[in-house]
């Protein structure tokens, strides 16, 4: 389920039994393929000249690093927003903490195969979105954004398709796994889907999307760590190393504004 980014030796899996105090020099912190592992990569060697080794572990589901940041087998993790951690220690029981709040932004974006504008879409059009629930929200919410739908006032993240209130082109809402909304554009009208998914299929949402999230999203990612941790000193250092000059230009560089630096 999971690959660290170097091979752990004997010596360096007794050092675990240490991580996560407040002496550590060493800690493992968890992120998902794609832009958070590239972004983790790069504040190593800040956070090393800072005094604090990072090892970055690499997962293919997320759904696994809250969890292992709760129970101390990760120090530490990149790789989500408020409302999905908020949802994960409600339904898991976790007390992971937020330590590093506005990170970076992975716009969500509606991107489509057979329009060029929203205004094109059909009568009845498909429209997929994510199915969980922290960004099956926010995708309501982009599409109420672009005029597509209404939603009941005052909701936020926590909208579902019961709250919307006028649909005026009858679009048709069709949940999906994250993972597949790439692949549905070949067979729906309409699309909005994650960053981290789009750029790992090849969209750009600079480029590619007729619908784009602005940048007063309340979906930027944070730095999280286990409650019992979020005082110790290489949390501060960490949290330095990630908002440095440094990582901002290479998000700016690597990702071309499709990555958002929050600092």
């Amino acid at each position: 389920m999971l690959r660290s980014s170097t091979v752990l030796t004997a010596l360096t899996a007794l050092g675990l039994l240490f991580a996560g105090s407040a002496s550590a020099e060493t800690i493992r912190f968890g992120v998902t393929a794609g832009p958070h592992a590239q972004i983790a990569e790069a504040l190593v060697p800040v956070a090393k000249a800072k005094g604090l080794d990072v090892e970055v572990v690499e997962f293919s589901d997320g759904a696994l690093i809250d969890p292992a940041t709760n129970d101390g087998d990760l120090d530490a993790n990149g790789f989500q927003h408020t409302p999905y951690l908020n949802q994960q220690n409600k339904d898991r029981g976790l007390a992971v903490a937020a330590v590093g709040s506005k990170t970076v932004l992975l716009p969500m974006a509606g991107y489509s195969r057979k329009v060029k504008s929203l205004a094109e879409l059909s009568d009845g059009a498909q429209v997929t979105i994510p199915n969980d629930p922290s960004n099956l929200g926010r995708a309501l919410k982009l599409l109420e954004a672009g005029g597509l739908i209404k939603l009941t006032p005052g909701l936020t993240f926590n909208a579902t398709e019961l709250d919307i209130i006028d649909n005026p082109k009858n679009i048709k809402i069709i949940p999906l796994e994250t993972a597949q909304l790439p692949r549905s554009l070949e067979d729906v009208d309409f699309s909005v889907i994650t960053s981290h998914f789009a750029l790992s299929a090849g969209l750009k949402p600079n480029r590619d999307a007729i619908l784009v999230e602005d940048q007063l999203s309340d979906y930027f990612c944070l730095i999280g760590v286990a409650e019992k941790n979020k005082d110790a000193p290489w949390v501060k250092t960490l949290v330095e190393a990630y908002k440095s000059p440094e990582v901002k230009a290479f998000v700016e560089k690597t990702f071309e504004g499709n990555v958002i630096a929050g600092w």
